[in-house]
């Protein structure tokens, strides 16, 4: 199991924003960029613009991005849509049996471990901005 595909898809969507900033940003266009049906792209842009990442006019296609692309995080990409809840990126089964000893004492072990690799992944992404992405892409399309 992996990681919702949001997470990608949403920095996919405020890439493709930004780099297109002079042309229309309708949900049909981003949707051909991604492969995908434009109710995603969306129901994607809505939880965007909800944490302030993306503005969207009504009755206009298109959309922008809210801030400056130096100031949002993928991490701030990656809680706006959704993936896991808080702490959460790790589930840990319920009920193990009780009378045995990995049973008994499983979660108590693994739970600081999973802890300790979820702040360890949000770390690295709040280190990484929409614009090292863009950046990136951009160095990518100079070398073709």
């Amino acid at each position: 199991m992996s990681i919702s595909s949001r997470f990608s898809v949403g920095i996919h969507i405020l890439t493709l924003i930004e780099m297109n900033k002079e042309g229309r940003n309708s949900s049909e266009f981003i949707a051909s960029s991604i492969n995908t049906n434009p109710v995603v792209v969306r129901k994607l842009i809505g939880m965007l613009k909800k944490e302030g990442l993306v503005e969207v006019r009504p009755g206009i296609a298109g959309a922008k991005i809210a801030k400056d692309v130096a100031d949002i995080t993928l991490l701030d990409v990656y809680k706006a849509v959704n993936v896991v809840q808080e702490n959460e990126l790790f589930s840990i089964h319920d009920k193990p049996n009780p009378k045995c000893v990995v049973g008994k004492n499983i979660q108590a072990t693994i739970e600081p471990i999973f802890t300790a690799a979820q702040l360890a992944m949000e770390k690295v992404l709040g280190n990484v901005t929409l614009k090292d992405v863009i950046d990136d892409l951009e160095n990518k399309a100079d070398e073709e």
